[in-house]
């Protein structure tokens, strides 16, 4: 049984820290081609272990407040897949971001975690533009990106080779359109300030 507080959580959803134990269920996700063909294709366990070591666990550190959490359903607690709101690789930009499972594509959680988040980083955090970045051929997320305020604003090439020099959508959202588009929905419940 999980024994690491929420942090977050939604009507539906539930986001906590990653820990070590969680590296199945990001290799799970980054080992599903459906998953994995818009963020980089598939990830073996040893590439997953480092992501989870260096840009999941060390960034908490590094960065408070910010960084990539397990996505959890809260009734029953089981791992759906993972939200962001963190520095895109190389840039000073901050993204939001979401990946799930396939079993849970098209019921909504995408969205729900990325209001959430874009709340507790506009809100909360008091960040002044929340960006995002998708590849060009993901219609599907940048449908979640527009549902939840976020203007296309062309699309760029980004240094970091990890993104491997390809032109990536992109995405912005500024706090005072935030403010005016913000859903009717509940702010979600921050249940603790050690994100």
């Amino acid at each position: 049984m999980n024994t690491v507080p929420d942090w977050l959580h939604t009507e539906r959803l539930a986001l906590r820290r990653f820990t070590p134990d969680d590296l199945d269920t990001l290799c799970a996700l980054y080992g599903d081609e459906r998953v994995a063909r818009h963020v980089g294709g598939v990830k073996s366990p040893v590439e997953c272990a480092l992501m989870l070591r260096e840009r999941i666990l060390d960034y908490y550190a590094a960065h408070p407040g910010l960084g990539v959490w397990l996505t959890c359903l809260r009734t029953g607690g089981a791992p759906i897949g993972l939200h962001l709101l963190n520095h895109i690789r190389g840039e000073s930009y901050i993204q939001v971001g979401y990946l799930l499972a396939v079993a849970h594509w098209g019921r909504g959680y995408a969205t729900e975690g990325a209001h959430a988040l874009l709340h507790y980083g506009f809100a909360l955090r008091g960040l002044a533009r929340i960006v995002a970045i998708t590849d060009p051929d993901n219609t599907a997320s940048q449908h979640v990106l527009v549902k939840c305020g976020l203007e296309q604003r062309g699309e760029r090439v980004l240094a970091h080779p990890s993104y491997a020099g390809k032109p990536l959508a992109w995405f912005e959202l500024e706090t005072e359109a935030w403010r005016g588009r913000r859903p009717a929905s509940p702010a979600p419940v921050l249940w603790s300030e050690h994100a």
